[in-house]
Parts: C-alpha cells; sequence; structure tokens
C-alpha cells in the first residue's frame, strides 16, 4: 500500500447496535475498492474484518479493528467497532483514534439501544457523523420509518444526502440529492448512472430543500444566495455541506445495503467528499507538539511474534527502526518493523504519514492509551482513553495444576490486551476475581484464554465477606485443664462480652480487668491471642467476628501447669462458651449504588431495588430524560445485576457501586446461609 498524504486520508469509526451491518459495510468496500476478489460474508464465516474464531462462531465482531480502503486516491481507514455492549471499551478506543463517525442503523429498527449509546460517545468526543440507513432491501422496511426514528431522538440536523431508489425487494439505487443523479447498483460492485424516476422528483425537491437551509447556516454568504432564491451550484452545496458536519450543525444521511453491496461505492465518494482529513482537524493539543513525532497505541493485542501495538500518527512522519520514547513511562522503545494491518494479514511499511495507521510488534513496555515521542523531554502525553470502569465480577479457579501454573502469565496478558478487565485477589476469602464489562464479555474471555493461552479457567459467583457479632452482653468460664505426664497444662478465664457500636472504627476491644492478681500479668497476651484467634474464625458460620468487646474478668491459674499457651486455649473455649449467649447473628456489607436510567425504566428499577432487600435513598433528574438513582443494596443481591439492570433498561442502564457498611442480614435469610454451610460441611 503506498503512502498516502494527510490530506488524502479519512479515519472514520463504525459505530453501532449490535447487528446493525457494519461489519459487512467494509467487506463490500473492501470488494469495491478491488483488495479483495469476492465480497466476505459474516454468515459464511468469510468476512475479512471478522477473523478471530471467536467472532466467526458468534457472528460479531469484538476489537477494535483498523481496515484501509484505497477509494480515488485517498485512504479511507474504517475503525470497526463492536455493536455488543459489553465490549465497549473497544469503542471507546476506536472512537478516541477517529476524525468522525459513521452511525449504521437498519431501516427495518432505525434508532435501537446501541445506537443511543455510541451516539452519546460520540458526542464525547464531538466528532463529525454521517448516518447511513442499512439493509433497505429487507422486507417490513421504510427509509421514512427509520429517518423519522433518527429525527425522533438526535434532531432536525439529520437530513438526507441520499434517498433510495425503490424499497424492500426492489431496492436498487439511490439519488444523490447534491447533484441529483440517480445510480443503481444491480451487477455486484457495477455502479450505472440511471434516469431518475420521476415520482422521486417531489421527494428530491423536498429533501434537496432540507439540506441546503440547513447547510448554508453556517455560511453567511452563501445563506444569503439561498434566501434570496437565488440557485446554488453543486461546488457550493458541497462546501457548506462539508462545513455544516465538521461544526456539527448537519448530520447527512446515505442510504444502502451492504450485503447486497448496494450505496456502498456512494458512500466511499461521501465520505471521501464530505469528511474531515487530519489535516481539517483544529486541535490544539496537536499544535503544542511541534515538530515532533507523537504516536498514540490504543490496541494491544497478542500474536505469535508477541505483543501487537496498533496506533495512529498524530504529528509527524514515523518511519521505521527509529527510537521513541513512552510519555507514561520513559521508556524507549525501538519501532522496528511497522506494518499496515489488513484484518489477519500485515503488509510491511516504511513510514506512516501524520494521521496514518500502523502496527508494531514488540513494544515492551507500552500498553493500550500510552503516548509514544520523539522528543525524549516531552511530559505532556496525548489524551488517554476514557475506558470504563468494570461492573461484572466472578471467582476464577484453574482446572487443574497444569492450568494453575500458566494461569497468572495468561491474565497478564490478558489484561494488557483489554483495559477493562481488571484481576484482583480478595485478601478475606483468598480468591481470584475476574471483574469485566459484563456476562458474556467474562465467558467469551475464559472460552479465548482456553483456546490462546491453554489456560483452562473455572468460574463461579465471588464469595461474600460476610461478618458476625453479637446483639447483647453475657459472660461465661472458659477452663483449659490437661495432664500427659510431668507438666500440665491449666488456666481458667471468666469473660464479659458485649456489642460495640456498628461500624466504629474499633472492630474489637480488649479489656483487662484482673484484680489481685489471680491471672498473672504475663498470661494476659495469651488470653488476648485466644479471644482474636477465635474471633477470626466465627462462631455461627466461619466468617470474622467484630463490633465486640471483651473483658477479661476473673480466673484462676496454677503455679507449675499454667502458661500464656494454656491461656490461649483457655479463652477461646470461654469465647465459645459466652458467643451463643450473647445472641450472635450475621453481617452482609451494604453497598451504595449509583444508577442511571431512561425516565421511564424508575418504576421497573425501584421495584427491582425492592425486590433486592435494597432501599432508594434519592432520585435526581438529569438531561436528555434521565433519572440518577442512589441506593443501598446487599452485595450479595447485586452480583448479577449488570444483566438485570440491562433487561429492565434495554441496555440503557448503567450504575456503579462501592461498599458503605455491614448490616445485620434477616433471620430467614441468615437460615438459609447457614444451612447452606453445613451442607458444605458434610459435603466435605
Amino acid at each position: 500500500m503506498k503512502v498516502y498524504r494527510t490530506e488524502q486520508i479519512r479515519n472514520i469509526a463504525l459505530i453501532s447496535h449490535v447487528g446493525a451491518g457494519k461489519t459487512s459495510l467494509i467487506d463490500a468496500a473492501l470488494f469495491d475498492s478491488g483488495a479483495v476478489t469476492r465480497q466476505g460474508k459474516v454468515d459464511e464465516g468469510s468476512s475479512v474484518v471478522d477473523y478471530d474464531p471467536e467472532e466467526i462462531k458468534r457472528r460479531m465482531s469484538l476489537q477494535v479493528k483498523v481496515l484501509p480502503v484505497e477509494w480515488k486516491e485517498h485512504k479511507i481507514n474504517f475503525i470497526d467497532t463492536p455493536g455488543y455492549p459489553d465490549f465497549v471499551g473497544e469503542v471507546k478506543a476506536g472512537l478516541r483514534v477517529a476524525d468522525a463517525a459513521l452511525v449504521v442503523v437498519t431501516a427495518e429498527k432505525g434508532v435501537e439501544v446501541g445506537t443511543e449509546l455510541t451516539w452519546h460517545y460520540a458526542d464525547e468526543r464531538n466528532l463529525p457523523r454521517v448516518i447511513l440507513i442499512n439493509k433497505l432491501d429487507r422486507e417490513n422496511t421504510s427509509f421514512e420509518q427509520a429517518l423519522t426514528s433518527l429525527r425522533t431522538n438526535f434532531g432536525p440536523k439529520v437530513v438526507p444526502l441520499q434517498i433510495p431508489i425503490g424499497e424492500q425487494a426492489n431496492f436498487r439505487g439511490v439519488v444523490d440529492l447534491v447533484t441529483r443523479k440517480g445510480y443503481s447498483f444491480e451487477n455486484g460492485n457495477s455502479i450505472h448512472e440511471i434516469p431518475v424516476p420521476s415520482e422521486l422528483q417531489e421527494q428530491i425537491t423536498m429533501y434537496r430543500d432540507q439540506l441546503i437551509e440547513s447547510a448554508v447556516e453556517g455560511d453567511d454568504a452563501i445563506m444569503e444566495k439561498f434566501l434570496d432564491g437565488t440557485a446554488l451550484s453543486d461546488e457550493e452545496v458541497h462546501s457548506v455541506i462539508k462545513t455544516g458536519m465538521c461544526t456539527g450543525s448537519i448530520i447527512p444521511i446515505v442510504c444502502g445495503s451492504a450485503t447486497k453491496n448496494i450505496g456502498i461505492q456512494t458512500l466511499l465518494d461521501a465520505i471521501v467528499d464530505y469528511i474531515p482529513s487530519p489535516q481539517d482537524i483544529d486541535n490544539e493539543e496537536i499544535k503544542a507538539l511541534g515538530n515532533t513525532v507523537a504516536v498514540f497505541v490504543f490496541k494491544t493485542a497478542s500474536a505469535q511474534v508477541g505483543a501487537i501495538s496498533t496506533f495512529r500518527v498524530f504529528n509527524g512522519t514515523l518511519k521505521s527502526d527509529i527510537h521513541l520514547f513512552n510519555v507514561q513511562t520513559g521508556a524507549d522503545e525501538r519501532m522496528s518493523q511497522l506494518v499496515v494491518q489488513h484484518g489477519k494479514t500485515q503488509e510491511p511499511a516504511t513510514e506512516i504519514s501524520t494521521g496514518d495507521f500502523g502496527a508494531v510488534a514488540k513494544l515492551t513496555h507500552t500498553h493500550s492509551g500510552d503516548t509514544l515521542t520523539s522528543n525524549k523531554n516531552n511530559s505532556t502525553a496525548l489524551t488517554p482513553i476514557d475506558f470504563p470502569h468494570p461492573c461484572y465480577t466472578v471467582a476464577i479457579v484453574p482446572h487443574s495444576q497444569a492450568d494453575l501454573d500458566k494461569m497468572s502469565s495468561a491474565l497478564a496478558r490478558v489484561v494488557e490486551e483489554d483495559r477493562t478487565i481488571r484481576v484482583t485477589r480478595d485478601p478475606e476469602t483468598a480468591e481470584v476475581l475476574l471483574a469485566g464489562m459484563g456476562e458474556t464479555h467474562l465467558q467469551i474471555l475464559v472460552e479465548s484464554m482456553k483456546r490462546k493461552y491453554a489456560v483452562d479457567l473455572l468460574t463461579h459467583d465471588p464469595r461474600i465477606s460476610y461478618r458476625e457479632t453479637i446483639r447483647k452482653k453475657a459472660r461465661a468460664n472458659g477452663r483449659h485443664k490437661r495432664q500427659s505426664g510431668g507438666h500440665g497444662q491449666f488456666g481458667d478465664v471468666w469473660l464479659e462480652i458485649e456489642p460495640l457500636p456498628r461500624n466504629s472504627e474499633q472492630k474489637f476491644v480488649f479489656e483487662d480487668k484482673i484484680v489481685g492478681g489471680v491471672v498473672p500479668g504475663q498470661f494476659i497476651p495469651g488470653v488476648e491471642k485466644g479471644i482474636r484467634e477465635s474471633l477470626k474464625r466465627g462462631f455461627i458460620s466461619g466468617n470474622p467476628m467484630v463490633y465486640v468487646k471483651v473483658a477479661l474478668i476473673d480466673g484462676k491459674y496454677h503455679p507449675v501447669d499454667s502458661s500464656a499457651q494454656s491461656f490461649e486455649v483457655a479463652a477461646s473455649l470461654g469465647m465459645q462458651e459466652a458467643v451463643p449467649l450473647a445472641n450472635p447473628v450475621l453481617l452482609e456489607p451494604i453497598m451504595n449504588v449509583t444508577i442511571e436510567i431512561p425516565e421511564q425504566n424508575m418504576g421497573d428499577v425501584m421495584s427491582d431495588i425492592n425486590t433486592k432487600r435494597g432501599h432508594v435513598l434519592g432520585m435526581e433528574s438529569l438531561e436528555k430524560g434521565y433519572q440518577h438513582i442512589t441506593a443501598a443494596v446487599p452485595q450479595a443481591e447485586m452480583l448479577h445485576y449488570t444483566t438485570d439492570l440491562r433487561s429492565i433498561t434495554q441496555g440503557r442502564g448503567s450504575f456503579s457501586m462501592e461498599f458503605s457498611h455491614y448490616a445485620e442480614v434477616p433471620a430467614n435469610v441468615q437460615q438459609d446461609l447457614l444451612s447452606k454451610k453445613q451442607e458444605e460441611i458434610i459435603h466435605k
């Protein structure tokens, strides 16, 4: 692939709801451009874009990829992103390195949940947009219906740039509203200019006027001509549309069917004509770099040759075998052999221009989101990727000893590839926890680890870190006496226990109330140690006991047989006697949960919180019809909340949570937990 000048490059991210046809669109574009001799098909597993075994199996994209298409002396870098919500991190990575977004919707369904969410992410980046109404060849589809859906959700700035010729089975081409020319696509990638059907003339006039009226708002001189009734040239219309797109004042709509390859060539024309090049982007962050070569790594993937880092050159020209410096780590990285990626194949590159994409292997200290520059003294990194925090967690265990030996290194590589993954160890349960964006996300991850790294992992819900405490004061005697020849063992204590205030900073207080030396001072530490150890083990569930004050009030000793160890055992026995008399109870962790949902889902979400034994603490109205809810919910009820909330809100809701406090478990729930614990003990 030849080297393109910056003004010849277009970088456009494809975003949509899952199944809208982004991947098929790129397959058609690659075929139309001559990059492949046969159009790939997702359903047949022959897509150039989705080549990973998991993607072929599931028939959907799972990671961000850059697919370059050469078209009319330009290079269009299609940045394909997943549509499934669990892979939002890949979407955000793709949008971070794009100059515009191509939003794909189906003619049957129009705006869906994934469309809304990814549109919001494009808003965060303030990206120009163009919309493709796809699948116009399908039954029960309507251009007008899809247009209404788009305008209802995104406002009047959404305007057609093309309208379809025919619909459903008769869909065969498009009319360009700027040139008022018709094009048909009846023989694969062959495009033919055709007379515009007479029945479309009224629509063409109406939509062309809407297009021009929206576009001229950004150019006072052309607006004046338009308002005076002076006919505008095609060049003037083209100019104001491009300006309007760059400023975000208009969002043009094009038409097509990716699988039938109808309208894809005119889409490519529109991208070249209207989407800004990297040179057109006014970016103060880039200007500040001056002559420094600046590279932004947005994707890291494992391969046989080692980690492959995919990057965009934001400034300067990158050449092979030069050294760059990682702003985040300070490391010196050698950019050995540069390549341009074409799906699963790669092509060597001698240089990569400003605004273009490439990849390199074996960067030692560089991760996704890092900035590399040629200026060792540069300390300013390019804006990082705003990766979301994981919201779904499972505990993982290796299937065998061989899997245990390989698990750590495999998990480290997984975290490097996917920055929405977290791996931690719970210090209390000793479980290894794997956190991600949803159940499907982690399921696919575990399956891919087995295939790629030969590591077989089993997953289960994380254990909840319960606590025990007491409700009232009690006292009991602990006596340890053993004679086994020679010195015996003797310790005798009376303990008084009482509850401390819940959630106080002090979880345990020991008090020495011995008077008259009935228990010598050298044995007191043994008593305290025995109490502490018994509290760690718990008494009714095997969980630590907290918020307890224990006083040593009396005791006896033997001048020969007593020792600190004897009193340690006696104290432990005393606790076993005292706790059942103090009305022990189980405590569970309560989480502060923050939820953002559409207003229409308020009732269902609050009802669901109630069924989870939660309490709503507050509500606040947000922009765009959303509500902010805060609630206190037991952690045990939140293990699968990611799935529950998506089901209730059709994927529009989001949440975060953090530990708040411990609270008593209701009696019926406590009984169930203790019964399960007893069953586990029996089965062991």
